[in-house]
């Protein structure tokens, strides 16, 4: 038998014609291939390993004393309570890591000082913490009795640990608590003007009431500001400023804003002091006083050293965009029957104040009052 020519037939396979089993696709595949697959699974498994001990580990190193806060700076605190409050978040502060500031705990820390209106933590890594402070400062002192207590330009009371005696006085009926707001028209009126204020005028400044001439400023040398009421009491500082650097305004006694465009300077002495006016005994300040020359040039002479703008002797505003028409000269006319006179200022010229600034006229003009004194009238 010749087996050269005999040919053994193909196997059959059951899965012929039909997909091979998995298996035997695994077998067939190629090494590089089984690497991966293998290389990936343990990537998962350190994976899931890994970060429950690494975020274990971030959760002690952030609390630990390796980032301690040691050093606490705080900035932006003032007034009588300032060694207080600085002392409160130094305290809070060091309890605190540099990767884990607690802002809510600082603020709990001071919850108990009105003055403190809010604060931003700074953490300087290792051992650094930097506080900024933000205060709402007093304006005034609110009088009722024999209590005063300090309160912000809006109203917000701050309480009676907050006075100095640096903060003008203002008359209330009523004395609400710390953390509450005053509800009286008047005395909202008054703190508004108060806050309207340039620092170099606000610091001069003794008292606000309402008397004859509606809301009436006091200042520490006994010059009288006539505002009126508070509508556009910036644009009034301003033109009060205006007044006080004009050399023509030095021994005047009052000096009417009412009008902000036509601020007019009275109350000038002459050669035999005028007696005193009724209205002036109410307000309790002489017209006559020897001194008062004196004292407004001081005042002018503060606010040139004080504002940039005033350094040459440029009344304040002089660059403001003028709003209305060139104002006019002001008229004066009798005010009391002891013979002080008051200078008044006609309707406004059209004038407009934008973004709280006023229109200003820099020269001044001078008038002859019916007493014989003068009048100086910014403006003219």
């Amino acid at each position: 038998m010749d087996r050269s020519l005999h040919v053994r037939p193909p196997i059959a396979l059951p899965w012929r014609g039909r997909r091979a089993p998995a298996a035997l696709l695994r077998l067939r595949a190629p090494a590089s291939s089984l690497l991966v697959r293998r290389w990936i699974r343990v990537s998962l498994v350190c994976v899931v390993v890994a970060v429950p001990l690494l975020g274990g580990g971030w959760l002690w190193f952030r609390n630990s004393g390796f980032v301690a806060v040691r050093t606490v700076n705080v900035e932006g605190v003032s007034g009588p309570q300032a060694h207080a409050i600085e002392a409160a978040l130094r305290s809070a502060g060091r309890g605190m890591s540099t990767l884990d500031v607690n802002t809510s705990a600082l603020r709990a820390a001071v919850a108990q000082f009105a003055v403190v209106r809010g604060l931003h933590a700074s953490p300087h890594f290792p051992h650094g913490l930097t506080i900024s402070v933000t205060e709402q400062s007093p304006v005034a002192a609110l009088v009722v009795g024999s209590v005063r207590t300090a309160v912000t330009a809006d109203g917000f009371v701050l309480g009676p640990a907050v006075v100095s005696a640096a903060l003008p006085s203002v008359s209330a009926h009523w004395q609400p608590l710390a953390g509450q707001s005053v509800h009286e028209g008047g005395v909202l009126a008054e703190l508004a003007v108060l806050g309207a204020a340039p620092r170099a005028l606000a610091a001069r400044v003794s008292s606000v009431y309402t008397g004859a001439h509606g809301l009436t400023v006091s200042m520490r040398n006994g010059l009288l500001v006539y505002f009126g009421d508070a509508a556009r009491a910036r644009a009034k500082w301003r033109a009060l400023e205006r007044v006080l650097l004009d050399e023509g305004s030095a021994g005047a006694a009052y000096v009417d804003v009412r009008t902000p465009e036509r601020p007019a300077a009275g109350g000038f002495p002459e050669g035999v002091p005028p007696p005193v006016s009724s209205a002036a005994g109410e307000e309790g300040v002489s017209s006559s006083d020897p001194a008062t020359e004196a004292s407004v040039a001081a005042l002018a002479e503060g606010l040139r050293q004080s504002s940039p703008s005033t350094a040459s002797g440029a009344p304040v505003g002089a660059n403001e965009p003028a709003g209305g028409a060139s104002p006019t000269s002001t008229p004066s006319e009798p005010q009391s029957a002891a013979g002080g006179q008051e200078a008044s200022s006609a309707a406004p010229a059209g004038g407009s104040e934008a973004g709280g600034e006023e229109a200003a006229a820099p020269s001044a003009t001078t008038e002859a009052s019916p007493s014989g004194g003068a009048t100086a009238a910014p403006g003219g």
